[in-house]
């Protein structure tokens, strides 16, 4: 497979803390790549880089061919950026809006009007393309960022958080969008918060912690190791000493994470060792107040690896 992006030894720090360290990935032509990573991760300083917006300090970054470094015109010119911030005019019809943008890429005449209601029927906006986006709800501008950004026909689109704070209705359409657009050849950068956005759209999956690439793969392939096993969060009665459960001796827990108010268990699907948790809890003196459990997911694996929720 052709690849759409290369990214080789990739560093960039602020000041003496370093954010992108040795960073290393590749997408390739025709897939979704979802990047996750909490708060804090490197994931938008790598995308502000992809996106030519900022300047790295050493490495290697190849985008259809070109490098960073030398043909930044030219990938401005095959790449579509859906920035996290609206880039939009309040002012002026949503139709003027994807124009204006796609007439700074060299569009113009019959091909600026058809490449402008492509992208907006493509994001489900073609009926209100007379109205201006002040009138639109939170979700609707979401999308007109979206068809402002893919109206010149670009081959890579990248996309930072494109789905805040926006109902349903919108992420659903965003999401069908993206889905569409890889059928018709692009290929799609998509970093995000959202666990299930990625788990729905996603062929492929990078997971960034500390500014590198921890892990990556299919869903099925990162949830993999991690099929036999089962997680049990607990709510005490008050937040529980590390030391105060005694938990040594029990085989089947693979870790246990101590908590504000609990503490979450993971152990061998093929054990029975809930009794002895349970057991092992109230015998430490603390009270059980509720009790959930879940089978291996991707949420599990992001925990697992990073030691922390994605929303962190």
């Amino acid at each position: 497979m052709t690849e759409a992006i290369i990214v080789k030894k990739l560093n960039k720090s602020y000041g003496q803390k370093p954010v992108i360290k040795d960073l290393r990935f590749s997408v390739f032509q025709g897939e979704i790549v979802g990047l996750l990573g909490a708060n804090g991760a490197g994931k938008s300083t790598t995308i502000n880089i992809l996106s030519t917006i900022l300047k790295h300090d050493s490495g290697s970054v190849l985008i259809g061919g070109f490098d960073l470094m030398k043909d930044k015109s030219k990938i401005k010119k095959v790449v579509g950026i859906v920035p996290q911030d609206l880039a939009i005019y309040e002012e002026i019809s949503a139709e003027k809006n994807v124009s204006f943008f796609a007439s700074l890429y060299g569009l113009n005449g019959a091909g600026l009007k058809a490449n402008t209601s492509k992208a907006l029927q493509q994001v489900g906006l073609y009926e209100h393309r007379t109205e201006k986006p002040k009138t639109f709800s939170g979700g609707m501008k979401r999308r007109l960022n979206i068809a402002c950004a893919i109206a010149h026909a670009p081959k890579l689109i990248i996309m930072d958080e494109p789905t805040v704070g926006i109902d349903p209705q919108s992420r659903n359409h965003i999401l069908k969008s993206i889905l569409t657009m890889r059928e018709q050849g692009a290929t799609i950068l998509y970093s995000t918060h959202y666990m299930e956005e990625v788990e729905a759209i996603a062929d492929r999956i990078l997971i960034l912690d500390e500014g590198q690439i921890i892990a990556s793969g299919t869903k099925d392939e990162l949830c993999q190791r991690y099929e036999n096993q089962i997680t049990y969060h607990f709510t005490l009665d008050r937040q529980p000493e590390e030391q105060g459960i005694r938990f040594s001796g029990l085989s089947m827990i693979k870790s246990v994470t101590y908590e504000e108010q609990g503490l979450t268990v993971t152990v061998g699907i093929s054990n029975q060792g809930l009794s002895h948790i349970i057991t092992a809890i109230l015998s430490a003196g603390y009270q059980i107040k509720s009790m959930s459990s879940k089978e291996a997911s991707l949420e599990t694996v992001f925990l697992d690896l990073t030691g922390k929720s994605l929303r962190d």
